[in-house]
């Protein structure tokens, strides 16, 4: 993968697909372990359309997954189509979102800092099976024409 130039096509496509497993897991993710323990402003909620909300979630899970795909595909430039890609890429995604967000929430009093304990490892795991799959579908190399 190192000399393989980027084609958009084929990011593209593979940005639609990792987005599932995203998606999923975000969802997954926020009803099961975050929802329950953090104060949510009923009246802020019941104001914005259901529609709306997960318009901004899809959007957002797929912005991310945008990133971890061309940053893997960045990192398999130098490093191969590799485990160490894999990992390199995720954890990099990872400290620059998930990190950087969940402290600051807590830090803002907006999460408790227990929280992290939980939302961080699950968002790492989200990001590593996320880069796993990008590289899985990568090396398969189908989209490009």
């Amino acid at each position: 993968m190192k000399n393989q130039n980027f084609v958009f096509k084929q990011f593209a496509i593979i940005t639609l697909i990792v987005s599932i497993w995203i998606n999923i897991s975000e969802v997954l993710r926020y009803f099961v372990f975050v929802m329950p323990r953090m104060e949510i402003d009923a009246s802020a909620v019941s104001t914005t359309s259901e529609l709306a909300i997960y318009s901004i979630w899809w959007f957002w899970d797929t912005l991310l997954t945008a990133v971890l795909v061309f940053a893997f595909w960045l990192t398999a430039k130098s490093f191969d189509n590799t485990n160490k890609s894999v990992f390199i890429s995720s954890f990099f995604i990872w400290t620059a979102v998930f990190v950087i967000y969940w402290v600051a929430t807590a830090n803002m009093g907006l999460s408790s800092w227990d929280m992290l304990l939980t939302t961080l490892p699950l968002s790492l795991l989200e990001m590593l099976i996320g880069a796993w799959l990008t590289s899985w579908l990568y090396s398969k190399n189908l989209w490009i024409s």
